[in-house]
């Protein structure tokens, strides 16, 4: 499976609004990169693309790669969605541990765990020279019980950190708190592509494959 122009042109414009994100998890760890921050709307989606050229190259060894690159471009994406509005909610509201950090956790890793849904669904998972048809979102279901399961793993790693553990290092409530949010999406992130994989896209991948050599025999 090769990338087409389409796919750099896709990682591009992840890389933008990836970029974009960051600015609400910035502004609570207290980082300002000034006018320099303008220069990385530019490098990250330049990195994105050499990235999955990367992925391409090592693709003509093991083809896996050239899926797990377009995964690791989504899985930044999701994880901006999530750090960005973990940190826009955690401004605005004030917390940054708690039980009530949870509830604050919660809409930023949904709207994370959808925009993967459908940008796995329909690109990182989907087959070169599948014909087209009318969608079928008959997985989404097994998709949100693998999300769910996610969202206790991630939440409560989350919880776990902040509530029960002191800020090492030194760090400030805001900064110790994407700290246990890098560790919880670490971690949630196995499940997920553990879940995608062999449970959400490819037993489904599977079925259509026996399908269709029933109708051919």
């Amino acid at each position: 499976m090769k990338n087409s122009k389409k796919d750099y042109l896709i990682a591009a414009i992840v890389g933008f609004y990836t970029a974009l994100l960051l600015l609400p998890t910035f502004k609570n760890i207290s980082v300002s990169f000034g006018s320099l921050y303008i220069i990385l709307l530019f490098v990250i989606p330049a990195l994105w693309m050499i990235g999955l050229a990367l992925a391409r190259f090592l693709g003509r060894f093991l083809a896996v790669f050239n899926q797990l690159g377009k995964f690791v471009v989504v899985g930044f994406a999701n994880t901006a969605i999530d750090f960005g509005v973990l940190n826009f909610l955690s401004i605005v509201t004030a917390q940054t541990s708690g039980f009530l950090i949870g509830g604050v956790n919660l809409p930023g890793f949904t709207l994370a765990a959808l925009h993967s849904y459908f940008w796995n669904k329909f690109w990182v998972f989907k087959k070169s020279g599948e014909p087209k048809q009318k969608p079928d979102y008959s997985d989404f279901w097994t998709f949100i019980a693998v999300v769910v399961v996610g969202v206790f793993i991630n939440g409560g790693i989350i919880i776990l950190l902040t509530t029960y553990v002191n800020p090492l290092f030194g760090l400030s409530a805001g900064r110790w708190l994407n700290v246990s949010k890098v560790v919880a999406t670490a971690v949630s992130l196995i499940w997920n592509f553990v879940g995608f994989k062999f449970l959400v896209f490819k037993p489904k991948a599977k079925k259509a494959e026996v399908e269709m050599q029933t109708k051919t025999a």
